[in-house]
């Protein structure tokens, strides 16, 4: 019996990690189309079509599987707070992908795990290790590397992805703290409403919209196609899996959005973008294989 659960359990595990990869490439497809359709339409028209068309895929998974499109939930002050970090995350990676080069932009939002596990020590007091600090610190180093502030190769619109950095690790951390009552369905539901009103918000900085050609219709329609199922195979993974061998492979987005940068955009990111992410990677992995170490430990010392 323990062969056939370890059995069980490695190819979930399989399953899992392949479903994420699959979620991270689709991730920066969705990117690349959204950088695309940004070439033309006005930003904020982008994120407005994309949260209408997300947000109708998924009331209708949800009513699909009867459930409440509109929950009682959603209006609880966590996911409130959830909706805000979304807007703040979604409005500037988004104009970060438009005005930066989408290798960058990617780089630096890998550091998003590392941004949540030093915030939950603050919020939900989890306890964390000399090891695990120097790992966070050592990520950070990395993202400094990619922006460099104060050298020839520094943008401030690299500020930009910091700031859907943070947006993206709020939202994650005030997810970790909202109710489980609340399906995949009913979450992607809030999240691409909150896409509507930040597209909403910087419409109104825009202050225009553009009649969208087919051109334009058709990048649109593949980010939210390629995004709904991204979103789907994400949430797959992680319910699939353990989670300290299936999040890893959330930094194979990386690696994707590299090769669509060479591909379509013509980036070539030099050798400190390219340390500061290998940087961000490896300390993201070491971080997540010395938690789950951490814990395994902590579970042999409980009293049976």
């Amino acid at each position: 019996m323990p062969t056939s659960n370890h059995t069980a359990v490695n190819a979930g595990n399989l399953k899992g990690a392949l479903l994420m990869v699959l979620s991270m490439a689709l991730f920066s497809l969705e990117d690349m189309a959204i950088k695309q359709a940004a070439t033309h339409l006005p930003v904020g028209q982008i994120l407005t079509i994309f949260g209408l068309i997300g947000t109708l895929v998924f009331a209708l998974l949800t009513l699909r599987r009867r459930e409440r499109v509109v929950h009682p939930v959603m209006a609880e002050r966590v996911m409130v707070i959830r909706a805000g970090f979304e807007v703040l995350g979604r409005v500037f990676f988004t104009l970060s992908l438009a005005l930066t080069a989408l290798s960058t932009t990617s780089a630096i939002l890998q550091a998003t795990p590392l941004m949540v596990a030093a915030a939950a020590v603050v919020i939900f007091r989890e306890p964390v290790s000399l090891t695990r600090w120097a790992l966070i610190a050592l990520g950070f180093i990395g993202v400094l590397l990619v922006i460099r502030p104060g050298l020839d190769g520094f943008s401030p619109l690299s500020i930009l992805a910091i700031l859907g950095m943070i947006g993206f690790a709020g939202r994650d951390l005030a997810t970790r703290a909202a109710s489980p009552v609340l399906s995949y369905a009913q979450l992607g539901v809030t999240g691409f409403a909150a896409l509507i009103l930040s597209g909403l918000l910087l419409s109104i900085w825009d202050g225009y919209w553009i009649w969208p050609d087919l051109k334009d219709l058709a990048f649109v329609a593949l980010a939210s196609a390629v995004g709904v199922a991204a979103y789907t195979a994400l949430t797959m993974a992680m319910r699939m899996g353990e989670l300290s061998v299936v999040t890893p492979f959330r930094y194979s987005r990386l690696l994707f959005a590299m090769i669509l940068g060479a591909l379509v955009f013509g980036e070539r990111p030099d050798a400190l973008e390219l340390l500061g992410g290998a940087v961000i990677v490896g300390a993201g992995v070491l971080l997540m294989l010395t938690s789950r170490a951490s814990r395994a430990s902590r579970g042999r010392r409980t009293p049976k």
